[in-house]
């Protein structure tokens, strides 16, 4: 049975929240801080990390950041912070998706369905595949770049082999967010971070990416 780490300081957030998951058929157990929530994942490694922002202690950021150092765990965060600039640090940290309190709960178990599935999809060998100096080898699970390794998360990497896949064709942000993260709906500010850190990986001159480049009103396109 697939386990969800809850780590959330509120007490009766996190009880809901354990609840709740249960009933959908989840193994849920929580943590109320980050340094507990951190040891409890060394020890046990959940399958899915769901993280409050606002902890005691070391705070949200920092413990997806440590998360990250140390596992591939799928990160969801919750949180009532919903200014575009708490998403995008959050994402930037190492999260894989962004969710507003109060959530739906059938909402949340869908989205961490999704992350398990994508997360699985990636073992399918494909041949790596050049642009420029840019190679993506998707067998390998592999980035290079003028022959160097580029670090990338996985969901940055699932993101440039979707988009590899569809070679000088425009997706857009929808398309993305079905095709990498398996959401039908969602926020299309996932796939502008995540686009923005990979051009900072990939691109010779991230202001005016070569490769990685967008279609205004469209959606975005990797390109030869």
């Amino acid at each position: 049975m697939t386990a969800v780490l809850v780590i959330e300081d509120d007490d009766r957030i996190r009880l809901a929240l354990l609840l709740a998951l249960e009933e959908e058929g989840w193994t849920a157990y929580g943590a109320a801080t980050a340094e507990e929530g951190l040891r409890r994942q060394r020890e046990t490694p959940a399958d899915n990390v769901l993280v409050d922002l606002m902890l005691p202690g070391i705070d949200g950021y920092e413990c997806i950041r440590q998360l990250r150092r140390d596992d591939d765990v799928p990160i969801v965060v919750v949180s009532a912070r919903d200014d575009t600039s708490d998403i995008v640090a959050a994402l930037e940290a190492g999260a894989d998706d962004y969710l507003v309190k109060p959530v739906a709960v059938k909402e949340l178990s869908a989205r961490l369905r999704a992350l398990r599935r994508r997360g699985r999809a990636l073992a399918a060998p494909v041949s790596a595949q050049t642009f420029g100096d840019l190679e993506i080898s998707e067998e390998a699970g592999e980035v290079r770049r003028a022959g160097q390794p580029v670090a990338v998360t996985r969901t940055e990497f699932r993101l440039l082999c979707e988009l590899a896949d569809h070679a000088g064709r425009v997706l857009s942000r929808q398309q993305l967010l079905r095709r990498v993260w398996g959401y039908e709906t969602g926020d299309e500010r996932l796939v502008d971070v995540h686009v923005g850190r990979l051009r900072q990986k990939i691109e010779q001159d991230p202001g005016n990416p070569r490769h990685l480049v967008t279609l205004r009103g469209l959606g975005y396109k990797l390109q030869r």
